[in-house]
């Protein structure tokens, strides 16, 4: 291996850059809906697998429990989702309400809208192409290592 094909700059800094100006371009679509993608994906999340358990959630979405427990404020206040009783008095269990899921419905196109335009700025092939390379990179990483202390998923 030659020094021109050896990579040039830090690895971390560039997945950052990257990961920035993914985040901004779904975030101003959001906006428009008046929600912070980690709420759509929460809601999603909730509608999809709710009724869940705070902590079965906190799991499947790979975050702290604090870091859930944080997030699901602002959609508590809203009246996207409540909490109520689990199967005994000990446990609880989230689920979406009638407003959450027209909220999501409503993301949904934002988020939807988001995705078509940065495929077109990109263009499909390397769409493609970068999920390849991002799922092979976890796979190869471990991808099912320690909860996120950060609310970011896909929905």
């Amino acid at each position: 291996m030659n020094s021109t094909t050896l990579p040039q700059g830090c690895t971390n800094f560039r997945i950052r850059q990257l990961m920035r100006k993914v985040g901004q371009h779904y975030d101003a679509e959001m906006a428009r809906c008046g929600l912070k993608t980690t709420q759509y994906s929460l809601l999603s999340h909730v509608l999809n697998l709710g009724p869940i358990r705070p902590s079965e959630l906190a799991r499947v979405m790979r975050l702290t429990p604090s870091t859930l427990s944080r997030n699901l404020q602002p959609l508590l206040a809203s009246g996207w989702i409540a909490v109520g009783e689990g199967v005994d008095a000990r446990s609880s269990l989230v689920h979406i309400t009638d407003a959450g899921r027209v909220k999501r419905r409503e993301a949904q196109r934002h988020w939807k809208a988001a995705q078509v335009t940065l495929n077109e700025r990109l263009g499909l092939e390397r769409v493609v192409a970068l999920h390849a390379l991002i799922d092979d990179s976890l796979a190869l990483l471990g991808e099912a290592g320690e909860p996120e202390d950060e609310g970011q998923t896909d929905a």
